[in-house]
């Protein structure tokens, strides 16, 4: 949460005050610190006339309501509430703000697609379009604070969606998650290419286990340029082996940590057991497509990361023997960001993408 406070998800007082409301390992407890923090948010938002303060306020009480559902069996009552109280929270932070955005909802299987797309300031259509997916357990909204004001700052537009497995595809279409990502990618792709001008070229970033989605669509998508893996996700198998370990053994088996992931992973994979993930696990994977990329490649690496083994980056420098360019980013725990994606530590990220963007895609001068 406190990775949420530079772009005005959060604040530093409030999230002090509602951790010290919850003792470890009790879900329930978390549920009900978060929400009443989101609660008193949106009483401000609707008590107040500046309309900055508002919005922010929303903002607030948007990301309050989503940390408070993370924790929550899929089944749980209390989700349906808290994902109505949160989308409803941010449309009005953004709103209140005025913040420039276009909510479209793309056709897919037997559902639909959620995305935002984020115009940049005057003169963004010159620079690449910014494509941004989050991972296993993400939603469209919370995308904004991750990528899109700090991209707004340097000028650039960004696209953000959610797959099938992640938001609204989930919880309302019951679409799970493919390993064949791109398709989803290639629907968002073709609904924003309808309606809008072709951007002088396409950066997809995915974040976390969008670390295997973005690569996953880039190996078969000419349209996208560049890719971002924020951060690496090579092989899922070998991270769904590592967390069904700790879930068999008795000493980790009841850790709030470990039940809350493998059963986020049961829901946005559509199964049941242990045995099922492992199953579906092992077609997560970039050795076999890797080749195919074509373009740029940017992959984020924290060196102390929890969930992903820092080798996998190794292995996949080595598998992109087609790929036009290919730099990795390790962060070590003196830079402050070897958590996984950098958490609490945004901008050190932030400033190598940006900064490989204006190399890779430098943007060329308006000639008469």
């Amino acid at each position: 949460m406190l990775n949420e406070v530079a772009n005005g998800g959060a604040d530093v007082t409030e999230i002090l005050e509602t951790i010290g409301l919850i003792h470890g390992g009790d879900a329930s407890g978390w549920y009900d610190a978060w929400a009443a923090t989101a609660k008193r948010n949106v009483a401000r938002a609707e008590g107040t006339r500046d309309q900055v303060s508002k919005g922010l306020a929303y903002l607030r009480a948007h990301n309050y309501w989503r940390t408070a559902e993370f924790l929550l069996k899929p089944e749980d009552i209390r989700r349906p509430l808290a994902w109505t109280s949160q989308t409803e929270a941010f449309d009005r932070g953004l709103q209140a703000l005025g913040i420039a955005h276009e909510r479209t909802s793309v056709a897919y299987e037997k559902g639909a697609l959620r995305a935002i797309f984020y115009p940049g300031p005057a003169g963004w259509e010159t620079k690449p379009l910014i494509v941004f997916v989050g991972g296993e357990d993400s939603t469209l909204e919370e995308l904004y604070f991750a990528l899109v004001p700090a991209a707004y700052r340097r000028g650039y537009g960004v696209l953000t969606y959610e797959g099938p497995g992640q938001g609204a595809a989930l919880r309302e279409y019951g679409l799970f998650f493919t390993p064949e990502w791109e398709k989803p990618n290639a629907a968002v792709l073709d609904a924003y290419l309808n309606t809008h001008s072709k951007p002088p070229s396409i950066v997809l970033v995915g974040m976390s286990m969008g670390g295997y989605f973005a690569p996953r669509a880039a190996a078969f998508e000419p349209r996208i340029e560049g890719v971002v893996s924020f951060d690496v996700c090579y092989d899922f198998l070998d991270i769904a082996r590592h967390y069904a370990a700790l879930a068999r053994a008795p000493a980790t088996s009841g850790s709030s940590g470990v039940s809350g992931l493998i059963d986020s992973v049961r829901w946005t994979f559509g199964v049941q057991t242990l045995e099922e993930i492992l199953d579906r696990s092992s077609a997560y994977r970039l050795a076999d497509v890797a080749h195919r990329i074509s373009g740029d490649v940017l992959i984020l690496v924290g060196a102390e990361d929890e969930f992903i083994p820092v080798a996998q980056a190794a292995a996949y420098v080595d598998a992109l023997t087609g790929a036009r360019s290919v730099e990795k980013v390790v962060y070590d725990r003196a830079s402050g960001g070897a958590e996984h994606c950098q958490e609490g530590a945004s901008t050190l990220w932030h400033e190598t993408f940006f900064d490989w963007l204006l190399r890779r895609f430098p943007v060329l001068p308006n000639l008469p």
